[in-house]
């Protein structure tokens, strides 16, 4: 960092980087900054050099924390990148080239010693170094003191909103442009359009980018915690003061960089003819100097990512997304609810003409179809799932428009995915989809339509060749496989009652379920009723072990009492519950077989006719008092078509079995069903849902962060395993 550095392990050596770090004070309006400014050394492109950039810059990180409080260079550097940032946006008529690049270099500084000086220290050690004003010599920002960190994050937030990512075919009335436009006229023989298609691309994506990275870092205090920051400085200042009325257009910023998907510019794109003034300053960046430079802040990040997937991401929309999925899940303040949360709450629809209210100051308008079609392509990463769940749970104008949509299967079909890939998947973004179906199910147009739309050759389901099947039976497929795969390996009553829950929304709506579909659902509750015969045999030899003799009589196991019990050790209790877990499983299974049979019989031959192939499942749970009420239709049932079965003769072919069904079907006397309350399930979050997002979004953005690194042993927040 400075003009004569090349290589990383040059850094602490660096004369420009000591005295920024020494004992004595620099003034920002000192020409020592347009050398600091300068770069000239290759920068890391992945998180092992990252690791090595830091390790290499700590002895001056400490340094510049032992002295900043007595040479205040930290916050003269900070006035320096806003003094940059001021003349970036409002000085259509200046001369100085570098301005822009300077810019950027000192917010790339800044934000590196940001991360190291909140990693070390509290918010309220951070502010006593920011609020440091040098007694002696002029200051560009008067006598008075100024809020540097408010200052910084305003900042920083104009710079997202403000700075669009620009294009040559892309029109716009701002000085800033028409100056560029001037600018380059000026500089490239080729014409605007040949320079500007990736230099000004390059400078506004490459700010625009660094802005961000540097808003995650000042939240990044709570990696630093193991408890959930409900009092905090930072969040303070950008839920009041100045940065506020900023809410909604930086929430619809990151959207669209979400949306947009910009891949960042090729190295080298964006070089500068270089020049000297007279005092031998550096006003351009030579091509070496630039592949390297500009990479790191477009390209690397955490975690091991070849330089294929590297090409294909978005850094800014990655990026982007963190930072809105962290603004989204900060707590509420005391005196006024979190309004980041508050505007993807309520954001509408470009096309939608309707009134705000005026309860909402922080309500705005965005291409609803742009955004599904990102969330669509973007699953396969948490972050897109998180956000898709937030969008359907918290905005009721966004689940309006996405169950409205005749495509709906883009979206569901990558959500199913993630399911049935569940061994692949972190356990969060496996709940994170799953809990998307749940809310999808609460909608009866749903769960119709799905059943209307016939997908054909899906390659990633690995069991059976599917050739033509409908989404509706796809998904009860995917379902299916998770609650057995759950049965096996995690063992997660949650899991178990979200996936029941989807299943249950669906089954009054169940419409020619594919033969595959139904056979799985009948083999399903075949392996509950194979559990359930193992857990009552542990749990009957417990209580006989607990009374002491072989010998002794037992009461029936459905009518344990109290006394019994208290005999049980913690193992034998244990019984006992997992008892009560796999009959309120199976329970539920029988309720949505019901629900489909009394709702929708006629449109489910192969319901009925897996239910009658495995007819002796049932026999052992006709009489048990847990389940003889919800067993009086499915007895039903069996009996009826089993007696026309019998009527029709034996060696019956599969086509003639089904024959006899739908028939039986429109015979079968409806009022002989007993009637049961219609199975709805509702997802609702938990009364303290911050305990689970707030260590599940830090551990996204400590595992995919674009060129950001932390030393784990220094993370509180999470576990290295959790994330």
């Amino acid at each position: 960092m400075g003009a004569n550095s090349s290589s990383i392990s040059e850094l602490p050596e660096n004369e420009y980087l000591q005295k920024l770090s020494g004992s004595e004070p620099i003034s920002e309006n000192d020409p020592f900054w347009n050398q600091l400014l300068s770069f000239s050394f290759t920068t890391p492109t992945n998180s092992a050099d990252l690791k090595l950039l830091e390790e290499a810059t700590i002895s001056v990180c400490k340094s510049l924390v032992e002295k900043n409080p007595r040479t205040g260079n930290l916050g003269s550097l900070i006035k320096v990148f806003l003094s940059r940032t001021k003349e970036l946006k409002i000085s259509a008529e200046c001369q100085n080239h570098l301005f822009i690049w300077q810019a950027h270099n000192a917010l790339f500084i800044i934000c590196c010693l940001l991360k190291v000086f909140i990693s070390q220290m509290s918010e309220e050690e951070l502010q006593l170094h920011f609020t440091y004003e040098e007694k002696a010599g002029p200051s560009s920002y008067g006598t008075e003191c100024e809020d540097l960190i408010e200052e910084l994050l305003c900042c920083l937030i104009q710079l997202i909103v403000e700075i669009p990512l620009l294009y040559p075919c892309q029109h716009t009335d701002s000085n800033w442009w028409k100056w560029l436009c001037s600018w380059y006229r000026g500089r490239y023989s080729g014409g605007v359009t040949s320079a500007l298609g990736y230099a000004v691309r390059d400078i506004t994506y490459s700010i625009s980018l660094e802005a961000v990275t540097t808003l995650i870092v000042f939240l990044s205090c709570q990696l630093f915690h193991k408890e959930i920051l409900r009092e905090s400085i930072i969040h303070r200042y950008l839920m009041h003061g100045r940065c506020l009325p900023y809410t909604s257009r930086l929430v619809k910023t990151l959207l669209y960089n979400f949306i947009r998907q910009e891949r960042s510019p090729p190295p080298g794109a964006h070089v500068f003819q270089q020049q000297t003034d007279g005092g031998g300053l550096l006003y351009g960046i030579a091509s070496g100097v630039a592949t390297g430079l500009w990479t790191v802040f477009t390209l690397g990040g955490v975690g091991s990512k070849s330089s294929a997937q590297l090409e294909q991401c978005s850094p800014l929309a990655s990026q982007s997304l963190l930072l809105l999925l962290v603004l989204a899940n900060l707590t509420d303040a005391p005196d006024i609810p979190n309004p980041y949360r508050q505007a993807i709450m309520s954001f509408k629809n470009t096309q939608d003409n309707t009134a705000f209210s005026s309860s909402n100051p922080h309500a705005f308008q965005i291409n609803f179809n742009s955004l599904y079609t990102a969330l669509c392509e973007q699953q396969k990463s948490d972050q897109a799932t998180l956000l898709l769940y937030m969008l359907l749970h918290q905005n009721s104008n966004m689940r309006t428009y996405v169950l409205a949509r005749t495509d709906i299967e883009n979206l569901v079909l990558p959500i199913l995915e993630i399911l049935y890939h569940v061994e692949e998947r972190n356990s969060h973004h496996v709940y994170m989809a799953l809990i998307i179906l749940l809310i999808l199910t609460e909608d009866d147009g749903f769960n119709r339509s799905i059943h209307e739309v016939i997908l054909k050759n899906i390659t990633w389901y690995a069991e059976r060749v599917l050739t033509e099947i409908s989404l509706g039976s796809l998904l009860i497929l995917v379902v299916i496989r998770t609650i057995q795969y759950n049965m096996t390996r995690t063992r997660d009553k949650y899991l178990h009652t979200n996936c029941l829950a989807a299943l249950a929304n669906m089954s009054a709506q169940f419409r020619s379920l594919h033969q595959y579909a139904a056979q799985r659902i009948i083999s399903l509750f075949s392996l509950l009723s194979k559990k359930h015969n193992k857990v009552l045999e542990q749990a009957t030899q417990s209580l006989r072990g607990s009374l002491g003799s072989n010998d002794s009589p037992l009461p029936d196991y459905h009518f344990w009492e109290m006394s019994d019990c208290l005999h049980f050790s913690e193992t034998k209790l244990r019984h006992a519950q997992d008892l009560n877990v796999i009959e309120e499983v199976i329970r539920m299974m029988l309720e949505i077989i019901n629900s489909c049979l009394t709702n929708s019989l006629h449109h489910n031959p192969n319901l009925v006719y897996a239910l009658l192939y495995k007819r002796d499942l049932f026999e052992q749970f006709r009489t048990h008092p847990s389940f003889q009420d919800i067993m009086q239709n499915i007895d039903l049932v069996i009996s009826f078509f089993s007696s026309r079965l019998e009527q029709a003769g034996a060696e019956l072919s599969v086509e003639r079995v089904l024959e006899i069904i739908k028939q039986g079907a429109v015979a079968l006397p409806k009022d002989r069903l007993r009637k049961f309350p219609e199975l709805k399930f509702k997802y609702v979050e938990e009364e303290q849902p911050e305990e689970f997002f707030i260590p599940y979004v830090w551990s996204l953005v400590y595992n995919s962060a674009v060129a950001l690194y932390w030393n784990p042993r220094d993370i509180q927040l999470f576990t290295m395993d959790s994330g």
